[in-house]
């Protein structure tokens, strides 16, 4: 059931609650930061909450085990001289995107498979652990700092983590029971321009475990390599494109069966408060 009953009824609401979800690039945290900075708004980023609260420790224990191969690094670490730590925040998640990795060469920055695997499989259950976080920081956003209304950025990666048919999915039934679901919907030619972004850049990414296996064995095939010849980058690149196209329907089943949707050109407009307010209350019109 939809939190807000129509566009007047979002507008005039004494609080509220949004959720943004879809791939990353189309806008997500544009929009959550255009609300942090001209309102008041709770910017609750889930990748943030991924990267301190669930796996904070993982990547720093990664960093001592890399500082450890140094000597003098080393001897300071083991008699607690020094402190090591990820100085992760919403603009910059790349501790937690070298934690995860990617699988292949170790001479090109690559991770065993079944390291890479299991590092996939600490992401998920951290994924779902800081979605149902969420009620959570709605909570205590209003009680401890006064914040009206509340912006949740969840990570691309959302629906591979929930069961968007299941109307018992806990994930899903959590969110749309806390605030308003709402997918920024890309367009053929966004997508060819994250695929670009992505082969200029490519980046570590959470893939279900079917999934990923398959993707490995059909590219171990295709290139007549083993493990240990595979290019990181190169490999990440491949199954971009499949990642994008296996997203879409998903999100979209998450839109029409609990939220709703909004377009990426429109999202890229979005300055203020009222801008958002009139985007989402156009989208719940169009969803009744």
């Amino acid at each position: 059931m939809m939190m807000y009953k129509s566009a007047s009824a979002f507008r005039n609401a004494k609080h509220k609650r949004v959720a943004l979800f879809g791939m990353s690039g189309l806008g997500k945290t544009h929009m959550a930061n255009a609300l942090r900075a001209n309102g008041d708004w709770f910017h609750y980023s889930v990748d943030y909450r991924i990267g301190t609260r669930y796996m904070g420790e993982y990547i720093r224990d990664n960093l001592k085990h890399e500082a450890m191969k140094n000597p003098f690094l080393a001897g300071l670490l083991r008699t607690d001289s020094i402190n090591i730590s990820s100085n992760i925040r919403f603009d910059n998640l790349a501790p937690l995107s070298s934690y995860l990795g990617k699988p292949g060469d170790p001479a090109k920055g690559g991770l065993a498979f079944e390291e890479y695997m299991k590092r996939q499989d600490q992401h998920r259950t951290a994924e779902i652990n800081a979605l149902t976080d969420t009620g959570y920081f709605i909570e205590r956003s209003h009680m401890l700092y006064k914040y009206n209304n509340f912006i949740c950025d969840t990570g691309g990666s959302i629906c591979e983590v929930v069961e968007p048919e299941n109307p018992n999915d806990p994930v899903l039934r959590h969110l749309s029971d806390t605030l308003l679901l709402v997918w920024i919907k890309g367009s053929d030619a966004h997508a060819d321009q994250l695929v670009e972004r992505f082969n200029s850049a490519p980046k570590p990414m959470y893939y279900p475990p079917e999934i990923m296996r398959d993707m490995w064995q059909r590219y171990l095939k295709i290139k007549g390599c083993n493990e240990a010849q595979v290019d990181p980058d190169d490999f990440i690149r491949w199954g971009y494109a499949e990642a994008l196209s296996h997203r879409q329907p998903r999100y979209q089943a998450m839109a029409e069966n609990w939220g709703v949707t909004v377009h990426a050109e429109d999202v890229a407009n979005v300055a203020t408060p009222d801008d958002f307010d009139a985007l989402i209350g156009a989208a719940i019109s169009a969803a009744h």
